[in-house]
């Protein structure tokens, strides 16, 4: 007898992002991704639900990029309401052990914070849940089992069998994330519960900094074509301030090499 596929309980864990250029709150891009995921799931698996779920504080910028998720086409988004600085893990996993889905899906990096990645890893310790990252797709769900496409290096796939519940974190091998609707994402509810929060020892040990604008490259010289690569590099180097050193001792040779970087820019 062929195993019917089954509808699924899918929680997505959302962040509030960062614009890379602008440094504006807006919804994650990997986050998006996964919530992307989530609803073609929906569409394949007939009785599937997805759900959003994100802690941290509220605020007026973090709830505009929060609603950036549901003008994807969700009605409701649970926050768990704690304080700045809070430790999210304790919070998501106690909620999610009450009533466990059977997909967790999450972006592999925040774009604000700490951003180190360790998040699903950490929640599925604590869940003891399996956890697959790099995820593309999910192929079928079929007694409590998904069979999923696991994104490798150089475009390569690899199929994978885990057992439900699980944790899934994607990247950008997941389908880019569709448009949010403005009136939708406005008129959907946010359903904010306050929670016991716990703070994040370690962020709490971290001084953070502007970031330091980095040393300028040393030209390097582009070509197309295999011959033209060979030319820049058998070629001479031309100009009249080059300066050929011979029989000099190891500081005069260190202060030539520090006035060509300081002239280059590469040092001030």
């Amino acid at each position: 007898m062929r195993p019917e596929q089954q509808g699924v309980e899918v929680a997505v864990l959302v962040s509030v992002g960062r614009h890379p250029i602008t440094g504006r709150a807006r919804r994650a891009d990997q986050d998006a991704r996964g919530l992307e995921l989530a609803l073609g799931l929906e569409r394949q698996l007939s009785g599937s639900r997805v759900s959003l779920l994100h802690a941290g504080p509220r605020g007026e910028e973090s709830e505009a990029a929060l609603r950036g998720y549901l003008g994807m086409g969700l009605e409701s988004l649970t926050l768990l309401e704690q304080a700045e600085g809070s430790d999210a893990i304790p919070a998501l996993a106690e909620h999610l052990a009450a009533a466990p889905p059977q997909l967790v899906i999450t972006g592999a990096r925040a774009e604000r914070g700490e951003g180190s990645g360790l998040l699903p890893y950490a929640l599925a310790e604590r869940l003891g849940w399996p956890l697959v990252n790099g995820l593309a797709a999910v192929e079928k769900v079929e007694n409590g089992v998904a069979t999923v496409l696991q994104a490798l290096p150089r475009g390569q796939r690899r199929r994978l069998k885990v057992r439900l519940p699980a944790i899934l974190s994607v990247d950008g091998a997941a389908p880019a994330a569709r448009q949010s609707a403005f009136g939708p994402a406005r008129r959907a509810e946010l359903e904010a519960t306050s929670v016991a929060a716990e703070p994040d020892q370690e962020l709490a040990q971290w001084q953070l900094a502007p970031a330091r604008k980095r040393p300028k490259r040393l030209k390097i010289v582009k070509a197309a074509s295999a011959r033209e690569r060979f030319k820049a590099a058998a070629a001479k180097a031309e100009g009249g301030s080059g300066q050929v050193l011979t029989d000099v001792t190891p500081e005069q040779g260190a202060e030539a090499i520090l006035k060509l970087l300081e002239e280059e820019g590469v040092l001030r």
